[in-house]
């Protein structure tokens, strides 16, 4: 509650004189009114609400010359930009007043009741009440332009039916399926039927204290039928009074892809450097050896010949070795699209 040193801009709408005066008064003695406006219809009303911003709480008679009941509830709210409105009326109507609340009035209250504490204490509850609900109302704004704005997939499921409950344009976009289709579905419709003991795992976990949170890697089908690997984060949460789940997708399809060609490429270059390291050498020692002799002018004219038939050999061999590696580096290119493969 508000101490006495915070003061507020009140709004009444009365076109009773005798009931303004008798407001005022009891206002004064509560000591928490910065400033004091009077409008004695609708349209005076509207026009200080609309040149002034200032106003904290409305003070508002049912019945105007202009406009009464309902519609009078109403026209105020269009134009009291989200202040509280308490309604003061000499009529007490109990039906009429649950409806008023109902329509966004913050309190109702008789006049032939009302004295300095009873509007005391309803201005400061219903402003403070009010602060709670515009800043639950702003989160709940930001929660939604999270969710519905967000680059990656995202949806809300009901964990007990397993139904979907809201889905953002992203995961609209990349699983191919409308709003509406969504929301006829439940989350099995979208899972491999490999991974559904994950899901009944995750579902029995999430359901356990303290483990509201699961992080997992899954597969999932879009609406054309590919599958897709998919990174998925969930929280629970409430959702319109259902226990639920928020998701979070990241496909990671190309990325795993292009891991498992890293470690394919890997695996080769491996073996071409054991090719290189071990194979290769044993043609190449020949080579070097036959040519040293050779070339050291010991071997006969008579042994030449069988010399130049070990030199063509191990080259052969070589060439085929070299061969053999340049095919095996052409085996892999981490570049190329899945479609090229």
């Amino acid at each position: 509650m508000k101490g006495p040193d915070i003061r507020y801009n009140v709004l009444i709408i009365e076109d009773n004189p005798g009931d303004y005066v008798l407001i005022e008064d009891y206002l004064e003695e509560t000591t928490i009114v910065k400033k004091l406006h009077w409008a004695e219809n609708f349209n005076e009303a509207k026009k200080i609400l609309t040149e002034n911003n200032s106003i904290d709480i409305i003070l508002l008679d049912l019945s105007l010359p202009d406009k009464d009941g309902e519609p009078l509830i109403k026209g105020i709210q269009l134009f009291s930009n989200n202040k509280p409105i308490i309604i003061l009326t000499g009529y007490p109507d109990a039906d009429f007043a649950i409806k008023s609340l109902a329509l966004g009035a913050s309190d109702y209250l008789l006049k032939d009741v009302l004295n300095s504490t009873v509007l005391h204490k309803s201005i400061i509850y219903n402003i403070e009440r009010n602060k709670i609900l515009v800043n639950l109302r702003r989160s709940e704004q930001r929660y939604s332009d999270l969710f519905h704005f967000s680059p990656l997939p995202m949806w809300v499921f009901d964990r007990e039916t397993l139904n979907f409950l809201d889905v953002n344009d992203a995961a609209i976009a990349h699983y191919g399926y409308t709003y509406k289709e969504f929301l006829s579905m439940d989350i099995t419709q979208i899972r491999a039927k490999a991974d559904m003991p994950i899901l009944v795992s995750a579902l029995d976990k999430v359901k356990e204290a303290h483990e509201n949170l699961y992080h997992g890697e899954i597969t999932h089908i879009k609406k054309n039928g590919d599958y897709i690997r998919v990174e998925v984060r969930s929280n629970s949460f409430e959702y319109k009074g259902r226990p639920a789940e928020i998701i979070l997708v990241n496909d990671v399809t190309e990325r795993n892809q292009h891991i498992e060609a890293i470690e394919k490429q890997n695996d080769i270059l491996k073996d071409i450097a054991w090719t290189q390291s071990h194979v290769v050498r044993a043609p190449l020692a020949r080579l070097l050896g036959l040519v040293n002799l050779l070339s050291d002018g010991k071997i006969g004219e008579s042994e030449k010949k069988d010399f130049y038939k070990y030199i063509q050999d191990s080259a052969e061999e070589l060439d085929e070795i070299v061969k053999g590696v340049v095919s095996k580096s052409q085996q892999f290119d981490i570049y190329k699209k899945k479609d090229e493969n």
